[in-house]
């Protein structure tokens, strides 16, 4: 039986996340904003990690500017739900899409493992 390759391993990550039914869709992206893969429709993917990383790079610099310690995740609430991301590692970022009125609780637990597999993954 032969070995996943990474990309299908992180493919399988995706996929476990959102068997949770606390998320909608996910993605993982590098830190420069370049998609590695996801659960999104193509045509929406690739804008929407670009942005978040993007987001998650200027939350950074915020946060050391203001003295803070490393940027865990960030939180972008509307009245139609989450967009939650949080680092994987140097290389990646682990982003998720949920519904306004899930379990934060849970969903953050969740992300922390996915992340924790991601930069297992990725090295």
């Amino acid at each position: 039986m032969s070995e996943k390759r990474p990309i299908e391993m992180l493919e399988g990550i995706l996929k476990e996340i959102n068997k949770t039914g606390q998320i909608d869709e996910s993605a993982i992206a590098s830190r420069s904003g370049l998609l590695i893969c996801s659960t999104l429709p193509e045509k929406h993917a690739e804008t929407l990690v670009a942005m978040s990383a993007t987001m998650f790079g200027a939350a950074e610099i915020a946060a050391t500017e203001l003295g803070l310690d490393l940027l865990d995740k960030i939180v972008i609430e509307s009245k139609n739900g989450k967009l939650i991301g949080t680092g994987a590692g140097p290389k990646a970022l682990l982003l998720v899409m949920t519904k306004p009125d899930i379990n934060l609780g849970l969903v953050l637990v969740e992300i922390q493992k996915a992340s924790e597999k991601i930069k297992q993954v990725l090295g």
